[in-house]
């Protein structure tokens, strides 16, 4: 299974927030390879909104307890406290990216891009452009650089402006083709759970390691084997808190085929195993609920 990840302030935390018009809270993809079949089902649904994009292959979600089979080229969209209960199953070769979002203008945003909130499914089209914008917010989630929070919300934008003209008149647009570390960047994110020689890359590019790591570290403020590791780390914490999968399970999923040397890298990173860190974010997790009232609320 392909994960990856990001969360606003790297809290995995439900929120809302009304101080801006758009806040991005988090952002993923999953890509099934082996693992059989994927199931989500939020009973109680969630306190912000979200939208899956359905980039190939289908998936399968249940709205008012009937089943919808979603294909490619569709977004889904929920509403806050609604259920949500969909399954990612191996034979259909889905690719979902999904997004959560709020804001005291996210209404007036939706209907102005042309999505009803009175549906759930709505076509976008596959363009490429939406995969890169995808990977792009995940990248700026997972680094918290300055002004994040402001650029993930624009690029969704964005996301939303090609949606509406691809309802409107079906046209592809295009984007500014990346340089040689964009590109680097998006496959780095699209394989960092392989075994990937920097050197072997770099030649594959027709350019010397040297430079390529120099101007690597130059553009992501760190160099190409410490980005691989925040990718695998960062996903490992977010898996942890989310899922029930074992650490070895967990370490297998984020490119580590031995599980002792998997615990020993998170130790070195973080100060305590990766049991003791699933430990501490359920005690975490089962703490009171914030209350409603002022600024940024979260419960789980």
């Amino acid at each position: 299974m392909y994960f990856n990840s990001g969360y606003l302030n790297n809290s995995r935390l439900d929120f809302k927030d009304y101080t801006k018009p758009l806040v991005v809270g988090s952002c993923g993809t999953y890509r099934l390879k082996k693992r059989p079949m994927l199931p989500t089902y939020w009973k109680k649904g969630r306190r912000d909104y979200q939208i899956l994009y359905v980039a190939s292959g289908k998936a399968h979600f249940w709205f008012n307890g009937i089943e919808e089979i979603v294909d490619s080229g569709h977004m889904v969209l929920y509403k806050p406290k609604e259920v949500q209960k969909y399954v990612y199953y191996v034979e259909d070769h889905p690719e979902v990216f999904w997004i959560h979002f709020t804001g005291y203008d996210v209404k007036n945003i939706l209907e102005y891009h042309g999505i009803s909130l009175n549906q759930h499914v709505f076509y976008s089209g596959t363009l490429p452009e939406y995969k890169m914008l995808f990977r792009k917010i995940i990248r700026e989630l997972q680094q918290c650089e300055y002004g994040y929070e402001d650029y993930i919300a624009s690029s969704f934008n964005n996301i939303l402006l090609l949606v509406s003209r691809q309802q409107q008149n079906g046209e592809n647009y295009t984007v500014t083709i990346p340089e040689e570390i964009e590109m680097a960047v998006s496959y780095f994110n699209e394989n960092y759970n392989t075994k990937i020689s920097v050197a072997q890359y770099a030649e594959s590019l027709h350019i010397s390691t040297n430079w390529f790591i120099r101007n690597f570290k130059q553009h992501m403020k760190m160099s190409p084997a410490q980005y691989l590791l925040s990718l695998r780390m960062v996903n490992a914490q977010s898996l942890l808190e989310n899922t029930d999968y074992s650490v070895g399970e967990i370490a297998e999923i984020v490119g580590y085929e031995n599980q002792l040397y998997f615990s020993r890298v998170f130790k070195k990173e973080y100060g305590i195993s990766p049991a003791q860190y699933r430990k501490r974010a359920e005690n975490q997790s089962s703490a009171p609920m914030e209350s409603d009232v002022g600024e940024i609320t979260r419960e789980d």
